[in-house]
């Protein structure tokens, strides 16, 4: 009988944690000035700074610039980096910062909170639910193009990195209400756009 890898016996959270470590190792070798770690980091927060950064601010000729002005702030910063948050926490929200300065800067209106709601729950979790994930995320990302910034932000955190709103919060800089507040406009406006395809999904 074939054994298994000891990492296939390990929970999923201790897994998680772990690589929060390992993360956190790299910062700080970056903050002594190691780029091996720095390029690490780079390459492992590159695809998904580029996703998020495409979809929050749709302007795909920023998307470059702002990456690497992130990874810039991640690399002259690094020795700031307290621990008090998740290295990816951290990082998007850096990113955020950038995106939110640059757009202002082309004068992108900004939609203001309305009302309150609960956090969103999680999408279910299955095999059909999995195999229609490319066909899901495009539908969404097309219709998040009719989104403000801040609503496209929430929403691509929750549904696209699978991050919880206590943590998106830390992100953007507001209070875990105002990211609820943001996720329940967001979800009646894309209900409205996805009627017939995915409203029941949101």
């Amino acid at each position: 009988m074939t054994s298994l890898p000891r990492d296939a016996l390990r929970p999923p959270a201790e897994g998680a944690a772990l690589a929060e470590i390992a993360e956190a190792r790299l910062v700080g070798r970056t903050a002594n000035g190691e780029l091996q770690a720095f390029e690490q980091l780079y390459r492992a927060y590159h695809p998904r700074l580029t996703r998020f950064l495409d979809r929050v601010t749709r302007r795909p000729g920023l998307v470059g610039e702002l990456l690497n002005d992130t990874m810039l702030v991640v690399w002259n910063r690094a020795a700031t980096y307290d621990g008090r948050s998740k290295v990816s926490t951290w990082i998007f929200a850096i990113a955020y910062r950038k995106a939110l300065k640059a757009l202002s800067q082309l004068d992108e209106p900004m939609a203001e909170d309305e009302g309150r709601e609960d956090q969103p729950a999680a999408p279910e979790s299955g095999p059909e639910y999995h195999a229609a994930q490319s066909q899901l995320r495009a539908i969404l990302a097309q219709a998040m193009d009719h989104l403000s910034f801040e609503q496209r932000a929430v929403v691509h955190l929750t549904y696209f990195h699978g991050i919880g709103c206590r943590e998106i919060s830390e992100i953007v800089g507001c209070p875990v209400d105002t990211v609820k507040t943001r996720m329940f406009h967001a979800r009646r406006r894309l209900r409205t756009l996805l009627e017939g395809k995915l409203e029941g999904w949101l």
